[in-house]
């Protein structure tokens, strides 16, 4: 009788559920005791459970908030002079070389989902300024993970010259290491993302709140 089907498929159904959270538990027990083979697993159905990714997970969540906070998204007006800020529509190099520059179109490239480009160029700039080995060749590694490996959400573009050049440079890294890289996201900005920046809001919007401060000044 179909009554005695649908009890049947009831209790299967119970009693699958019952199972799931022991087999669940057993499964999680075994990722932690095979978690140095689960490393090397690049299945997207591979639950991997090895604690030192999940601490590169951590650190690198960590050093993303660090990095939005570096310098801070502006309220511009409050730190600059309308001669500077019209001194960005002079060129690119201008509107690079000061904080708040760098602030406001960090905060429109935001906008257009490509930040990355900016946390790369400044993490270059960052190792350019560092002397000791050991702490050259961590940076320079957190940098490949995080802008070049293709793996990265945060992967800036690079043609296939470059990503060599940075290979080769990774068996032993030093301050330029990124160099070339560098000056191609830094002229890809200028060329593709700092025109529209000129036109923005971000920058208009800036530029007239100064200029009504100066006005009532």
């Amino acid at each position: 009788p179909m009554g005695s089907e649908r009890m049947e498929m009831r209790k299967r159904q119970m009693s699958a559920t019952q199972e799931t959270p022991g087999a669940a538990q057993a499964q999680h027990s075994t990722g932690n005791r095979g978690s140095n083979a689960c490393c090397f697993c690049w299945c997207c159905c591979c639950s991997c459970s090895c604690l030192t990714v999940r601490n590169q997970d951590e650190e690198r969540a960590r050093r993303t908030s660090h990095e939005l906070q570096a310098e801070g998204i502006p309220n511009c007006e409050e730190r600059i002079a309308q001669t500077e800020v019209n001194a960005w529509a002079q060129s690119f190099d201008k509107l690079m070389l000061t904080p708040a520059g760098r602030n406001a179109f960090r905060e429109f490239l935001r906008t257009e989902f490509s930040e990355e480009n900016m946390l790369f160029w400044m993490a270059c700039e960052e190792l350019k300024q560092e002397s000791n080995k050991s702490v050259i060749e961590e940076k320079a590694r957190l940098i490949y993970e995080d802008y070049i490996s293709i793996l990265s959400p945060k992967e800036v573009s690079l043609d296939s010259r470059v990503r060599e050049v940075i290979n080769r440079n990774m068996l032993e890294p030093s301050q330029h290491t990124f160099d070339d890289a560098q000056l191609q996201i830094y002229t890809l900005m200028h060329r593709d993302s700092y025109p529209r920046f000129m036109n923005s809001s971000i920058y208009k919007d800036l530029l007239r709140s100064l200029s009504e401060k100066s006005i009532e000044a």
